[in-house]
């Protein structure tokens, strides 16, 4: 490995690509790389990034083009660039480092090793001069470098604490699994962190939290509790009529910088709006807002629209920046407007928040939360559609920001379980055949002998799956099986949850990030707080609650709870961070079970069905059956059959089933009926 080189060339990684250029000889993360380092026997600089990463950039234009800056960073590193996105294991562990520090993390991620890749000190942006408080990066470089010269007993003990530390994140968690009252208090106490005018959580900059909200409205619904259901219906609505959301394009961004939702960090994650259109869905079904459901078609449309690859899979984000400039591409100054909707421009104007002096650094972000935070008339949405039309045409001739164009396993499965739920709630049989091709997409092109490949591109599969691209994708085959019915998608859930067992679990209680088998990490990591995406332990609880719900079967009762128990000791004090296991927790014990028997593809069949998936049932495990067909003899409604040759429905509650029935109007009854504890 020649170490005096740039050798990015070859990397399929658009953020990787970003930097193949540049004067710093970067290495990719590899094993042969890391021998190298060792063998050279210099400390490693990690940078950490992703392709949309704003500061990313900026430090790359200060610092990494700069060839002084980079002569002193050849001379005195070996220098790794990592896209997190691709490894987001290695990005946790040194994120975790760099907090236990003492410092706030985020991307870029910079962080100094010993050759063994051992953390001893980091940081995120530094400027290439001292500025914002901060050093600057070539004093950072020399200080950094004398200090691993000259002082290897402090070095030495700074990676002793870290490691140690990092180790016993992974211990000293055990507590009991939540009981439904103490998940009721959690989502009630949420209540103190949330901002009761904008809506979110209090302060700024602002991220949508999916999951937090999630918590928030179940224990919202199933208490009947208006202000719950009040703070969550505020922070949609702020987010999809705020600067947030992109009004012209679909799609909303990453997060606001202020605590109004006005202004976006412009770069658009495919995550954050998978989780979405799935929230939007759970409100839509108690609370039918008309903007939701747009929202939800909109922002598919995006999806659909730019974020596809040949083949179907879904791709990771677009950048924050065109031309250099953040959000260039999506703002508008009001002579603009004008020029472009002539008569028309008042209208828009007034609906858009557009003036004189814009509403940020002299240009406008397109907003509605100055014309009220619902929709108007049909006459006037439908012309105000017209000249977003206008406006969108007139956009696509700008300059676009970059695209990750790479499809991430994970986030493809959020996307596909997303995209069917929107599917079967607004009826929109499309939007399911997409979530299947994707699906299929994802189990023949990124598996590798029955294991799960983490990111494609370029015609090409690498880097071995995590436990959340195993979560997520059991999470999309469960939610597939009960859109279709088909046995294939429940068998491959069952199938990948054995191999999530036999690499990613600890003996201990929980899983593990990273596969038992993986060799470039200083340690194994359990995610347990839900950060941008929920974390990997709580999506595996949740789904091993679910098959129980569906198989009856208590060794996915008995893992769930033991993967509840693993981190329920944190639970009192950090539920806020911790919705998703949460969620797991209800599933287990408040689940929904309906069976439909069909012995074809009738238009009842079709009818009951929608009515299943028009109710608001978030712990429902649906199992749709022909008559030939029988359920696990676990199952509550085990031997139960079709009434005279009838379609036939069954709703059960543990243990107990409902009579059947076989009409369209007697399951929605029986549906909206149901106990608000099972709800």
């Amino acid at each position: 490995m020649d170490l005096a080189t740039n050798n990015l060339g070859s990397e399929t990684s658009p953020y990787l690509r970003q930097h193949a250029d540049n004067p710093v000889h970067w290495q990719p993360w590899n094993t042969e790389v890391l021998a190298a380092a060792k063998a050279a026997n210099k400390p490693i600089l990690l940078s950490v990034g992703y392709a949309a990463c704003h500061w990313c950039h900026v430090m790359a234009y200060e610092s990494f083009e700069d060839d002084d800056m980079a002569g002193l960073m050849n001379e005195l590193f070996v220098n790794i660039k990592l896209d997190r996105e691709e490894r987001p294991d290695l990005d946790a562990v040194y994120q975790n480092a760099l907090a236990l520090l003492g410092q706030q993390g985020g991307w870029p991620l910079t962080m100094f090793l010993t050759p063994d890749g051992e953390p001893f000190w980091g940081g995120t942006y530094f400027p290439k001069t001292a500025r914002y408080g901060r050093p600057g990066f070539d004093e950072v470089l020399k200080t950094i470098a004398k200090l691993y010269a000259e002082k290897p007993e402090d070095i030495r003990h700074n990676v002793t604490q870290i490691s140690g530390a990092l180790q016993k994140m992974n211990s000293g968690a055990n507590g009991a699994v939540p009981s439904l009252e103490m998940i009721d208090r959690c989502g009630h106490g949420c209540l103190q962190i949330m901002d009761a005018k904008n809506g979110g959580t209090t302060g700024a900059p602002k991220f949508p939290q999916p999951s937090l909200l999630s918590l928030i409205w179940r224990t919202g619904v199933r208490s009947d509790d208006d202000e719950l259901k009040r703070i969550v219906k505020h922070s949609l609505d702020r987010m999809c009529q705020g600067g947030i959301y992109d009004h012209l394009g679909g799609g909303f961004a990453r997060y606001a910088v202020d605590d109004q939702w006005l202004v976006p960090h412009f770069e658009k994650m495919l995550y954050d709006n998978a989780q979405l259109i799935d929230l939007l869905c759970d409100v839509w079904r108690v609370d039918a807002n008309p903007l939701y459901a747009k929202r939800v078609e909109e922002t598919i449309t995006w999806i659909l629209r730019e974020m596809r690859i040949t083949g179907g899979a879904f791709t990771a984000s677009l950048d924050a920046d065109s031309e250099g400039v953040e959000g260039k591409f999506y703002v508008w100054t009001e002579a603009e407007i004008d020029a472009l909707l002539g008569d028309d421009a008042d209208l828009f104007k007034k609906f858009y928040d557009v003036s004189k002096g814009g509403n940020w650094e002299g240009n406008t972000i397109l907003n509605r939360t100055q014309s009220g935070l619902g929709l108007a008339d049909e006459a006037t949405e439908e012309k105000l559609a017209n000249l977003r039309q206008i406006l969108l045409t007139e956009r696509a001739s700008r300059i676009r920001p970059g695209w990750d164009d790479k499809a991430l396993t994970d986030w493809n499965a959020m996307t596909i379980a997303a995209m069917a739920e929107a599917a079967m709630t607004f009826k929109r049989a499309d939007w399911l055949d997409y979530a299947k091709l994707a699906y299929n997409f994802v189990t023949n092109t990124l598996m590798k002998n029955d294991r799960f490949l983490h990111s494609y591109r370029d015609g090409k599969a690498q880097h071995t799956g995590m436990l959340e691209d195993y979560a997520h994708m059991i999470r999309a085959a469960l939610r597939l099986f009960e859109c279709f019915g088909e046995d294939a998608y429940l068998r491959e859930a069952v199938a990948w949850s054995d191999t999530v067992e036999t690499l990613f679990a600890d003996a201990k209680g929980g899983y593990f990030q990273s596969a038992s088998d993986a060799t470039d990490l200083i340690v194994r990591q359990k995610p347990h707080m839900d950060n941008a995406v929920p974390s990997g332990n709580a999506i595996m609880a949740q789904n091993l609650a679910k098959l129980y719900a569906l198989t009856g079967d208590t060794t996915y009762r008995d893992r769930t709870e033991i993967t509840l128990s693993a981190f329920g000791g944190r639970l009192t004090e950090q539920f806020p961070n911790m919705p998703g296991l949460l969620l797991a927790a209800e599933m287990l014990q408040n689940p929904v079970q309906i069976v439909l028997i069909a012995k074809d593809r009738s238009q009842i069949y079709l009818e009951m069905r929608r009515a299943i998936f028009a109710a608001y049932l978030p712990n429902r495990a649906i199992t749709i059956l022909s008559e030939a067909d029988t359920l696990p003899a676990g199952h509550p409604a085990s031997g139960k059959t079709a009434i005279d040759g009838k379609e036939t429905a069954y709703v059960c509650q543990w243990p107990v089933c409902s009579a059947p029935v076989t009409s369209v109007d007697a399951l929605t009854k029986l549906l909206t009926d149901l106990p608000s504890k099972a709800a």
